[in-house]
């Protein structure tokens, strides 16, 4: 039984792939993943603001209007209180690549062509495989329009690419007005992988306190569906890798990713949930599925339901959420 699957160049030897998060920042636990049959890690994410932070020239994105309110400089946390900075940062990557023989996929996240484009370079030197971009920017500003939003994505991915030669993923948003069209620019733009998608991290409110606070809630199988829809409208038609992120947690989430046309699938809430060893269990799950419905390999049934080879391909258009709403009214009659 073939696991294998290709990823932004890569050949891999199974599609589970940890995604970024405070896993990788230990290499012990990068150790344990490999033997718990990782195929490949991305790296938790070196921030922008860090970059900035150790060239003295930290604008917290004023070229876009997202600093409106003087506070909000003070509510970013000190950069000392990260575990790593952008030497350090490095270095982890040349021993993380010392250490396992999967490939170690770098992470930064941020949102301006600044100084991180040269750090890019720094990542690919210190040994990445590749390269995942988090453009994670939320547009508050009524001035900035939906075109401005998509053009700083595509210049930020266009540089980029022009610095590195290694592969480069773009984690996105699902919020563009025209996923399917973004996709395609970016592409074009030079992207050799999508992530679908970015989980937006909302804020809550102490009530008591009055104040604003940070809320984290990890994911569940039910976030699939939305990265699941457009993986399935999305691999027929463009020619860059997909990758689904968010709801990923057993073995049929992962069947159901390759099936949509997905090339890997990343996990980060159930390793940590419930440890890093569920990456084996999935795995012999995932065998134990395929015996018994008689696949040979993970490129058999790759794209298999997406919206070219799906045998009803108005399911993921507007028919669905008509059919949907009514059967649900019909039900409760």
């Amino acid at each position: 039984m073939d696991f294998s699957t290709t990823y932004m160049g890569m050949t891999l030897k199974n599609p589970i792939v940890p995604s970024a998060s405070p896993l990788s920042r230990e290499l012990a636990t990068i150790k344990q993943m490999e033997d718990e049959g990782a195929a490949a890690i991305v790296l938790y994410s070196l921030f922008e603001e860090q970059i900035m932070e150790e060239s003295n020239h930290l604008d917290h994105f004023l070229s876009f209007g997202a600093d409106t309110f003087s506070e909000a400089v003070s509510y970013f946390p000190e950069m000392d209180d990260y575990n790593m900075g952008p030497d350090e940062y490095l270095n982890h990557i040349r021993a993380a690549k010392e250490a396992v023989d999967i490939p170690i996929i770098g992470s930064l996240n941020g949102v301006s062509t600044g100084g991180w484009i040269d750090f890019a370079k720094k990542i690919e030197a210190a040994g990445a495989d590749g390269l995942e971009l988090n453009i994670y920017y939320i547009p508050t500003n009524v001035n900035l329009s939906g075109a401005d939003i998509e053009q700083m994505y595509l210049d930020v991915v266009h540089d980029v690419k022009q610095s590195v030669s290694i592969p480069v993923a773009v984690k996105l948003s699902p919020f563009f007005s025209s996923t399917a069209h973004m996709g395609a620019q970016l592409e074009k733009a030079g992207a050799d992988a999508l992530v679908l998608f970015n989980r937006f991290y909302q804020p809550d409110f102490d009530l008591e306190a009055l104040e604003v606070i940070s809320a984290l809630h990890l994911s569940d199988s039910t976030e699939l569906l939305l990265p699941l829809r457009w993986t399935a409208i999305l691999s027929p038609q463009l020619n860059l890798d997909l990758a689904i992120t968010s709801g990923v947690h057993t073995h049929i989430d992962v069947l159901k990713g390759m099936m949509a046309g997905a090339k890997v699938t990343m996990m980060a809430s159930e390793l940590l949930q419930n440890g890093v060893g569920r990456i084996s269990q999935i795995l012999q799950s995932l065998a134990d599925w395929m015996e018994q419905y008689e696949y040979e390999s993970i490129v058999q049934m790759q794209g298999s339901m997406n919206q070219r080879n799906c045998a009803e391909p108005a399911a993921y258009e507007r028919a669905n959420y008509m059919k949907v709403l009514q059967s649900y009214r019909l039900n409760r009659v």
